[in-house]
């Protein structure tokens, strides 16, 4: 399942990036009404879907499922280089199961910190930060939940459409920190990797 998303993310990027290099023309609708160029610097807003994939210690389970929901952020850009942080929020359906007993990971966020370098609609950017999430223990009727923090980095692509649409491909790998559930007897840590799309609009 990841290989087949990272070839859609790839095709997605290479549809999106051709179209994208009209920018570089002095006119048209990637251009920044000031600059003569894409400008980066602002807030922003917008919904992505993807999938995650990984594992939860001492189960011998490996959570996998659809993931969707909402990311707002802040950009600002001195030449090509682009900084910023961004929030997401998001609601997952990674689980798995042997017989009774099921473990998943109904919900995720992030905060993180991002940096890139623009071609002028084009963002390559790193991004890494602060995760935390919710895992679920399920086994029988019994049902255990608990929080927990921990970190993430990954990177992505975003193309400028015009000078308030973009879309962006983004993988991330999020460690979630070990929490002890009393159904299980031991502590369990979440690790997943997300592959997503999203789309954004500038304010």
């Amino acid at each position: 399942m990841g290989r087949i998303l990272l070839g859609a993310a790839l095709a997605v990027i290479v549809c999106a990036a051709i179209p994208a290099r009209a920018a570089d023309l002095p006119s048209g609708p990637y251009l920044s009404d000031t600059y003569g160029a894409y400008n980066w610097t602002g807030f922003y807003a917008g919904l992505n879907v993807g999938y995650d994939w990984g594992s939860a210690s001492n189960t011998g389970l490996s959570p996998s499922g659809f993931n969707g929901g909402a990311q707002g952020g802040f950009n600002w850009q001195s030449g090509s280089i682009v900084l910023g942080g961004e929030t997401d929020l998001q609601l997952s359906g990674a689980s798995d199961n042997s017989g009774p007993f099921k473990f998943s990971n109904p919900w995720f966020g992030t905060l993180r910190g991002r940096a890139g370098y623009a071609l002028n609609n084009i963002l390559f950017y790193a991004t890494g930060g602060l995760a935390y999430g919710g895992g679920t223990v399920d086994l029988g009727p019994q049902s255990e939940s608990h929080s927990a923090i921990g970190w993430t980095a990954g990177g992505g692509l975003e193309v400028g459409l015009t000078r308030r649409w973009s879309v962006k491909a983004e993988y991330l790998h999020i460690d979630l920190g070990a929490q002890n559930y009393a159904l299980t007897g031991v502590s369990h840590e979440i690790t997943a990797n997300v592959l997503r799309f999203g789309a954004n609009f500038r304010f």
